[in-house]
C-alpha cells in the first residue's frame, strides 16, 4: 500500500469518526430533527463520507471512537461542527453538555480548556457562524 493510500485512509478513517460523533449529538434527545438530518448530510458530503458509511453510522455511531488531530485548527474545526449540530434547534440541552465535553476532552483538550472553550463557544455562538468568525472570537476570548 503506497504512503498516499495510508494517508487517504486514515483521513476517512477520521472524517467517519467526527462523523460519528455529531450524529451522536443529533441523536442525543432520541431522534434527528428535519434541521440535523439536513446539517447531517451537509457534513457528510463536507466529509466525504459516503451513502453507505453514512447510513451504518447513523444506525451505531458509538462503533467509531474519537480520533484526535494533532493540529489545533483542526480540533478547533471538529468542535466547531459539533457546536452546528447542537445549536441546529437554537439551544444545548443537559444531554448536549454532556457529549459535547467528552467530545472536547476526546479530542485533546484538557479538562479545564475543555470546559472554559466550551462555555466561551456557549456565550458567543449564534447557531450559524462561518468557522473564521467562531476561531476568531475563541481566540480573542482565551487570550483574556
Amino acid at each position: 500500500m503506497s504512503y498516499y493510500e495510508l494517508f487517504k485512509e486514515g483521513h476517512q478513517t477520521r472524517n467517519k469518526a467526527h462523523f460519528a460523533s455529531i450524529a451522536s449529538i443529533a441523536m442525543s434527545d432520541g431522534k434527528i430533527s428535519d434541521d440535523e438530518l439536513l446539517l447531517l448530510k451537509s457534513l457528510a458530503i463536507k466529509l466525504e463520507v459516503e451513502d453507505s458509511d453514512v447510513d451504518k453510522i447513523l444506525n451505531d455511531p458509538t462503533q467509531y471512537p474519537i480520533i484526535p488531530s494533532n493540529s489545533v485548527e483542526e480540533r478547533l474545526e471538529r468542535l466547531h461542527d459539533l457546536f452546528d449540530m447542537i445549536f441546529s434547534d437554537n439551544r444545548i440541552d443537559a444531554k448536549e453538555l454532556v457529549l459535547i465535553t467528552k467530545y472536547a476532552i476526546g479530542l485533546g483538550y484538557n479538562a479545564t480548556i475543555a470546559n472554559d472553550l466550551i462555555q466561551n463557544s456557549i456565550d458567543i455562538y449564534t447557531g450559524n457562524i462561518s468557522f473564521d468568525e467562531y476561531k476568531y472570537l475563541i481566540n480573542n476570548r482565551l487570550k483574556k
